[in-house]
């Protein structure tokens, strides 16, 4: 696969872009946004910086969920390629950059859209609401039925794009990983929760990633409670947890102990009961995205 790059320009198998603006940055990459020379289509270009093995193991980890991964409600993968750039002095580690080209949504995100609804002090309607759920559910379904599944891990509405005719588009795979772990030593305990978080978002994260202990059983149901995390964001503007961590008490804590509270609405008895539903505190007596998509349709 061949990538060429220049300050301005980025070329993959054949395939001219030119850098235009930068969209963002996050903990591990920086995204930008490129017009493609022959089309002058426009793009998003992830760029993820790798210091070593393990950083290179995670960005292909991605790329590999990506290319697995074929639904309209998924982000495509357009082209990729990895570049060397260096090498550290002591440890002479390669340090590389995974590209990953990307269709760009000009709606933005989710999350801009409920940071506007709130700053006029307004509530998506719920016809909205029922609409995007059901798109991220098909986008999460799609990956639990893969074989071997994978979870997403990091559902959250900044990592929901709408694209222009105003559907749910599921992004951000650098977090995905196989959905069903078995925990056998302290070692691979604290490595997961480790894993957790630094790239679950902790307003969305599960309580058995809080804290993993040995001998745990770890599935797709860990994006079920983020689900309920995510339809709750969507009613009411914000993680049911927020209020906890603006607080400074202890996420964890509240979430091992399902605090979650219902501010006065007007949304209909089903939309607080499916919250209710995938916000079950023991994985093993939480639903599978099977029931969450049959409780969304009634």
């Amino acid at each position: 696969m061949g990538c060429m790059c220049g300050k301005e320009a980025v070329t993959i198998n054949s395939r001219r872009f030119y850098v235009r603006s930068r969209l963002g940055e996050g903990g591990f990459s920086v995204v930008d946004l490129l017009e493609e020379a022959r089309t002058h289509a426009l793009f998003a270009m992830k760029r993820i910086t790798c210091h070593g093995p393990a950083d290179e193991r995670l960005a292909l980890r991605e790329v590999e969920v990506m290319r697995a991964l074929r639904h309209r409600h998924i982000v495509p993968l357009e082209e990729y390629c990895q570049i060397t750039i260096g090498r550290h002095d002591q440890s002479q580690d390669t340090i590389s950059e995974v590209l990953l080209i990307m269709p760009y949504y000009k709606r933005g995100s989710l999350q801009e859209k409920l940071d506007a609804l709130k700053r006029r002090n307004e509530r998506l309607a719920e016809g909205d609401i029922w609409r995007v759920f059901t798109g991220v559910l098909q986008a999460v379904q799609a990956m639990h039925r893969h074989d071997p599944p994978y979870s997403h891990r990091d559902i959250k509405p900044g990592n929901v794009m709408m694209d222009d005719a105003g559907e749910a588009i599921l992004m951000d795979l650098g977090s995905a990983s196989p959905a069903r772990l078995q925990v056998t030593t302290r070692s691979e305990a604290q490595a997961l929760q480790d894993e957790a978080a630094e790239r679950c978002s902790m307003l969305f994260r599960p309580p058995e990633l809080f804290s993993v202990e040995p001998g745990a059983s770890i599935d797709e149901r860990t994006d079920v409670w983020s689900l309920g995390c995510f339809l709750y964001a969507m009613a009411f503007g914000e993680s049911p947890f927020e209020k906890v961590y603006q607080r400074g008490d202890s996420i964890a804590l509240a979430v091992m102990s399902q605090n979650v509270s219902f501010p006065t609405h007007s949304y209909s008895v089903k939309l607080e009961e499916c919250i209710r539903l995938c916000l079950v505190v023991n994985q093993m007596e939480r639903p599978f995205i099977e029931q969450v998509i049959e409780a969304a349709a009634l």
